[in-house]
């Protein structure tokens, strides 16, 4: 018996027997609750990977200014950083208006290429097993709330969601491959000479972790 990973159709059925209704055959069934169902998936689908995994992270990730020398952000981004171990007092880049915008010169304008650390926001279908896992369980539970709202029930899926979450953990731990050296504190104590790290995406997603 083959076995498929937990498609969106999955996940939304599975939060529909949740509060006790009959699962649906397509996603565009036309059921109201399987409707809601959906955009609370989408929703909690984007609150955790916008916490940054090292399954939707790109080290390093190089961006090119366009003919008119803006660098656009592409349009599924949802973090970005420069990256770099010294700061650069020269420009202070971010994001704004789906571009980067550096604050010091007060310009979209940039005539070299930018390296960052950019965190994508991926469809339900693209993302691992173990990341579809507990984005169903919390949406589930945050379903549930929303629709009957009863704590015992509550109580019973934040014990498997918080299960899936520890999964999670540990397998972006083990994919991600830190050692001591990632850690600001750390470096900064190591290499004094190197100047002040510009904090990246990926010490701030451990702070999650």
């Amino acid at each position: 018996m083959a076995v498929s990973k937990t498609s969106k159709l999955d996940a939304i059925n599975s939060m529909l027997i949740g509060i006790g209704e009959a699962p649906v055959n397509t996603l565009n069934s036309g059921l109201q609750e399987a409707e809601v169902a959906e955009i609370v998936l989408d929703s909690i689908s984007r609150e955790v990977q916008s916490m940054g995994w090292v399954f939707n992270t790109d080290i390093r990730y190089t961006l090119s200014p366009n003919s008119s020398d803006n660098i656009s952000l592409p349009s599924n981004t949802l973090r970005v950083d420069t990256t770099g171990l010294k700061r650069d007092y020269n420009k202070d880049i971010i994001e704004r208006d789906n571009k980067l915008y550096n604050r010091i010169t007060n310009s979209f304008i940039f005539t070299a290429d930018v390296e960052v650390d950019i965190i994508f926001l991926f469809d339900f279908a693209e993302l691992p097993e173990i990341a579809r896992q507990y984005i169903a369980l919390r949406a589930g539970r945050k379903f549930q709330e929303n629709i009957i709202g009863s704590g015992e029930m509550t109580q019973l899926q934040w014990k498997d969601e918080q299960s899936a979450l520890f999964a999670l953990r540990a397998a972006d731990a083990e994919n991600s491959d830190f050692n001591i050296f990632d850690n600001y504190d750390t470096y900064a104590a190591v290499d004094r000479t190197q100047g002040s790290p510009v904090s990246v995406l990926d010490s701030q997603r451990r702070l999650y972790s």
